[in-house]
C-alpha cells in the first residue's frame, strides 16, 4: 500500500496544518462534481437503515456490501455484492492507496442527517486499511490516541475539517493507535467507506 501524494508524502492540508497522525493522507478533490452527484443518487435508491450497536440504535443510517459485521455476535458475515454504480469509485480507492480494487471485501455507505455525531471509536480488527470518500457535506473529524490518556496538553486532540468530494487513508499508526470520530455534522452528509480484510495480529 502506498498512501502517497505525487511527491512521496502524506497528503494533508498545506504546510499550516497541525500534523496528523502517520499512516493517514487526506486527498481534497478525490472525485468531481458529476462522480459526486451520481453516486448521491445511487445512495438515494439503498434501503439504509439506522446502524446498531448491541442495544444501542444510532442516528446515522447505513448500508454494507461484500461483509457486514454483527455487533450481536462479535462476528463478521458475508453481505450483500456490491452496486455497480460503486465499482468506479472503488477502483478509484484501490488505485490511491495501492491495492487491486477486490481487496476492498467491504464497504459500508453512511448517510448523517444535520446534527448527527459518530462517537469515538476504531473499526473493528477485522478490518485493515480504510479509504473514506465524503459526500454532499462536510464535518470534522477528530483524533486521539487510543488508548485515550487524559491529557491537559495542547494538541492532543486533533481535527480537521473532510471537505466534499475529498477521501482519505486510515492505516498502519493512525488505524490502530488512534481513535476518530465525527463532530454532529452541520447539513446532510454521506460518505462511502472501503475496507480491507485484516491480516492476522
Amino acid at each position: 500500500m502506498n498512501p502517497t501524494g505525487p511527491n512521496g508524502q502524506l497528503e494533508l492540508f498545506g504546510a499550516e496544518a497541525a500534523p496528523l497522525p502517520p499512516g493517514f493522507a487526506y486527498r481534497r478533490d478525490f472525485i468531481d462534481e458529476a462522480e459526486e452527484a451520481a453516486l448521491l443518487a445511487a445512495i438515494a435508491a439503498l434501503g439504509l437503515r439506522e446502524a446498531r450497536y448491541k442495544e444501542w440504535t444510532a442516528r446515522r443510517r447505513v448500508a454494507s456490501f461484500g461483509s457486514e459485521f454483527d455487533f450481536d455476535t462479535n462476528r463478521l458475515q458475508a453481505g450483500a455484492a456490491l452496486p455497480e454504480a460503486f465499482r468506479p469509485l472503488r477502483a478509484k480507492a484501490a488505485a490511491w492507496l495501492g491495492v487491486a480494487p477486490e481487496a476492498f471485501t467491504n464497504m459500508l455507505v453512511a448517510e448523517y442527517r444535520p446534527g448527527t455525531p459518530l462517537g469515538w471509536h476504531r473499526d473493528v480488527p477485522d478490518f485493515e486499511a480504510i479509504v473514506g470518500v465524503s459526500l454532499a457535506g462536510a464535518c470534522e473529524m477528530r483524533f486521539r490516541r487510543y488508548p485515550p490518556v487524559p491529557s491537559r496538553r495542547k494538541g492532543a486532540l486533533l481535527k480537521l475539517e473532510l471537505e466534499p468530494r475529498s477521501a482519505y487513508i486510515l492505516c498502519g499508526e493512525a488505524r490502530w493507535d488512534w481513535q476518530h470520530a465525527v463532530a454532529p455534522t452541520p447539513g446532510l452528509r454521506c460518505s462511502v467507506t472501503f475496507r480491507t480484510p485484516a491480516a492476522r495480529r
